[in-house]
């Protein structure tokens, strides 16, 4: 008896564990990109790219291993053209404005304001499948807004060059509402093929798109960078993309949505904290207090959801 519930309690820890992991590997994505920008004039679709062509093999795999369960639904044709789409929007292009913003911004604001993703997701609901917006949501949206801007505002005043926080801030913005969209029209196909598979397709689509945008803009020699650009790039493949991926939707499968949900907010809170240990960003009380006000009002929207998302590998 002791021995089985010595178990039990062992495997409690393992949904929470997985989550911690998982938020801190997306995380971790932001630290990495301004990393490679600082040690190589690498510019953002090559590094996507390489993100991308390092990922892909091992979201073949998860597709492998999801694909094996008796209960994984077959994909039929119209599935597929969603796939592709999804892919184009929720991770090409959401990714791409994502590596563009990162050349403006602070890692940590970067991740502030991609965070607000739930918000739009609540935002879009309401215009497109006429869901109400609730009074505790408004309080939410109101809270998470104010928060950014009360960092957007710091950032201005002490970063120095204004267009460059506005431009970066504005595509980490873009990226997010794209994002938000994704996850809006992924719905039933999301619960249809379950989380993994979906987004391991999704990431292969994306995938393409990055490798024929880069084809057709850039020359090959791009490709001839330092290892240290590679090194970086496989990290972020394996630590800030495709593992997370895994421990994020194995975490939903444990604890459910909302109890992993809320060990997402830890997000910010880990780009921060390495953000100012590795990067040397500085970090500031009325930072602090931004950030505390986004992830109250994220928290507010998405602690009662019952929505399985895939993971936010953007």
């Amino acid at each position: 008896m002791s021995g089985g519930a010595s178990r039990s309690g062992k495997s409690r820890w393992i949904g929470p564990l997985c989550a911690v992991v998982g938020v801190f590997g997306f995380s971790f994505k932001a630290i990495l990109v301004k990393l490679a920008f600082k040690s190589y004039p690498v510019d953002a679709v090559t590094l996507l790219t390489f993100r991308m062509l390092y990922s892909a093999p091992l979201f073949c795999l998860m597709v492998w291993w999801a694909s094996r369960a008796e209960s994984a639904a077959p994909i039929a044709r119209a599935d597929w053209m969603r796939l592709l789409w999804l892919g184009f929007i929720g991770y090409y292009l959401a990714s791409l404005l994502d590596f563009l913003g990162l050349q403006y911004i602070t890692a940590s604001l970067e991740r502030l304001v991609l965070y607000l993703y739930p918000t739009f997701v609540v935002i879009l609901s309401a215009l497109l499948l006429r869901k109400r917006i609730t009074r505790r949501t408004l309080v939410a949206v109101v809270l998470s807004y104010a928060g950014i801007a009360l960092v957007f505002s710091h950032d201005l005043r002490i970063g120095g060059d204004m267009t460059a926080t506005i431009t970066g801030g504005a595509l980490v913005l873009a990226g997010a509402l794209l994002y938000a969209l994704y996850l809006v029209q992924a719905g039933d196909i999301l619960q249809r093929l379950g989380s993994l598979r979906f987004t391991a397709y999704a990431m292969l689509g994306s995938t393409l798109f990055v490798l024929a945008q880069f084809t057709l803009t850039r020359p090959w020699s791009a490709l001839d960078v330092p290892s240290a650009i590679h090194w970086i790039s496989v990290a972020m493949a394996v630590v800030s993309t495709a593992l997370p991926t895994w421990l994020i939707a194995e975490s939903v499968r444990r604890m459910g949505a909302n109890a992993a949900s809320l060990l997402g907010a830890l997000g910010p809170v880990f780009t921060i904290g390495f953000g100012a240990m590795i990067l040397g960003e500085p970090i500031h009380a009325i930072q602090l207090a931004g950030a505390a006000l986004v992830l109250t009002g994220v928290l507010l929207v998405t602690v009662r959801s019952r929505v399985s998302e895939p993971a936010n590998p953007v």
